[in-house]
């Protein structure tokens, strides 16, 4: 089961790797640039994958997003080497060159209650311009350090503020199945990538965090931002 765990793991990355071809840079935003940090804790990564990929639907998808900002952040801010403080408000100051505020939990759907994912169609009804457009991920991926918690990524900010983002896995849309839980996370933007791809952050622990594209009828997480 464990191997055939990572052989999936290494078909995701290299499916979402081939999807960049879909798109060029005109479809992002606002794109800026810094050094993007990802700290992995070997720990946390083994209980990660050993234990989420099978057991943590529950808690990566439902738990994770709404109380991985505080207990999440706790436990991973040591991590990432450095001053870490999971900041309590809605809206968090990341100390980002936009100016731009991260909410500090994922957004709950009523129609998925274990995993709250979204289409990307269904995301863009639900949230429209509350999206990140695809600058503000890369923004988000170039200007923080990662540090991956057990469950998902610490982000903090350069001005020591800190979001925790959950790897709640996703939902494969030609099969209705769930993958990845506790290893894998997917953050919608509001940008399309011609007619049936959309554009999201992704991140596969040992695997880093990228800006990528797939279908639009995948189930990923969302996390809203604030101009």
């Amino acid at each position: 089961m464990k191997k055939l765990f990572h052989i999936g793991m290494i078909c995701l990355t290299v499916l979402a790797i081939g999807a960049l071809v879909c798109c060029t840079e005109k479809d992002g935003n606002d794109n800026t640039s810094g050094s993007n940090v990802v700290t992995n804790n070997d720990n946390g990564g083994n209980n990660g994958n050993n234990n989420g990929g099978d057991n943590g639907g529950d808690n990566g998808g439902n738990n994770g997003g709404d109380n991985g900002g505080d207990n999440g952040g706790d436990n991973g801010g040591g991590n990432g080497g450095g001053d870490t403080t999971i900041v309590n408000d809605v809206w968090v100051d990341l100390g980002l060159p936009s100016g731009t505020k991260w909410k500090n939990a994922n957004e709950v759907n009523a129609a998925d209650t274990v995993y709250d994912f979204y289409t990307y169609d269904e995301a863009v009804a639900a949230f429209g311009d509350a999206l990140p457009t695809k600058g503000q991920l890369e923004e988000l991926k170039d200007n923080c350090q990662w540090s991956w918690n057990g469950s998902g990524y610490t982000v903090t900010g350069p001005n020591g503020h800190s979001i925790v983002l959950p790897a709640a896995g996703y939902r494969d849309c030609n099969y209705g199945s769930v993958y990845h839980v506790g290893a894998l996370g997917g953050y919608w933007s509001s940008a399309p990538c011609g007619s049936e791809n959309a554009w999201f952050l992704y991140f596969l622990h040992y695997v880093g965090v990228e800006v990528t594209n797939l279908l639009r009828c995948n189930g990923y997480s969302v996390r809203l931002v604030q101009d």
